[in-house]
């Protein structure tokens, strides 16, 4: 198991985890109010990641959540961007729970983001001289949770850059952000600006970014810095980290946390009435399996066999092996 760095806000020690696959099967990946969702392990994550490092890949994980499920209604540049998504992680034990009732392939494990791999990723990063370049926070944060990163992890390579900019394509301080990723050439681009921002600005950049694994983190280096207060990873787990959140911020999530929900009610019906769908047809498919009549040559297969059987098998001891296809007799 791999040690682990600094933690946030006094955290305990992580249970260790159960083995993880190398390679998934087709039912991890999966479509959950209308939206395609991949059922990792957060080793699972980090797998993919070093993979595509080593291969000099380019790639985008991505997540999900209900808020983006909420600000994807209407949102074309947001749609195109999870289409474009190489694996997207759920952020959301209630999605997972949801995944779960509906009959996909969904366990509590499955939730995970940067806080759930945050430290065997850097212990990894600093082990294999990854350079990772943070795009986000406001000024000076960022530096500030470089500073917090590298006093456990001192051989990390970070470069930052805080996300107050004009993000419109072809203006000079969006032009200014990719010279500066270009030139640091990262392994892995995190990129914190919230959403939907952080999503559509790797979308409209991506082709310009040399080949990295670029991953949208929120507020990951936020809580690097301690200007927010992570939840306990226990509340993660239990579902109720949102609690903890709407507790510490009501004014600014209230909306994402009380209202946004309300808005899938049309989502979660129509999963659930494709559920209800996918399950009697399942049924329908067994019954007709189980009580699917005999071809008409079965009795006469019996019989052969049955004569093939006493042939080998002549009867009671003392019987005579009779000539092929005539009944044996006893003297």
């Amino acid at each position: 198991m791999l040690a682990s760095t600094g933690r946030l806000g006094g955290e305990r020690a992580a249970p260790q985890r159960h083995p993880f696959r190398l390679k998934r099967r087709p039912e991890e990946r999966v479509t959950l109010l209308g939206q395609t969702m991949d059922m990792v392990k957060a080793e699972e994550v980090l797998h993919f990641i070093a993979n595509h490092v080593a291969q000099g890949k380019r790639a985008i994980v991505a997540n999900h959540n209900a808020h983006s499920l909420y600000l994807l209604r209407g949102n074309a540049e947001l749609q195109a961007f999870y289409e474009r998504a190489d694996l997207v992680e759920a952020d959301s034990r209630p999605l997972l729970m949801w995944a779960r009732l509906t009959g996909r392939s969904s366990r509590a494990f499955h939730r995970c983001t940067y806080l759930d791999w945050r430290e065997d990723f850097w212990e990894i990063a600093e082990a294999h001289g990854w350079r990772v370049f943070y795009l986000g926070g406001a000024p000076g944060v960022a530096e500030k949770a470089a500073a917090n990163i590298r006093r456990t992890r001192p051989g990390a390579r970070i470069a930052v850059r805080d996300g107050f900019f004009d993000i419109t394509p072809g203006s000079a301080e969006a032009r200014s952000v990719l010279d500066d990723i270009a030139a640091f050439a990262p392994h892995v681009l995190m990129v914190g600006m919230g959403m939907p921002r952080q999503e559509i600005w790797i979308h409209r950049n991506y082709d310009a970014l040399p080949p990295c694994v670029v991953l949208p983190v929120g507020a990951a280096f936020d809580y690097e810095a301690g200007v927010q207060r992570a939840a306990p990873r226990w509340m993660g787990r239990m579902g109720v980290e949102w609690l903890f959140r709407l507790v510490a911020d009501p004014r600014r999530l209230f909306h994402r946390y009380c209202v946004e929900p309300w808005r899938l009610l049309g989502l979660l019906v129509d999963d659930a009435v494709a559920s209800a769908r996918s399950r009697r047809e399942r049924a329908r498919r067994e019954r007709r399996r189980t009580a699917a009549p005999a071809s008409p040559d079965t009795p006469r297969r019996r019989a052969s066999d049955q004569r093939g059987r006493e042939m080998v098998n002549p009867g009671p001891l003392g019987a005579k092996a009779s000539a092929p296809g005539r009944p044996a007799h006893v003297n």
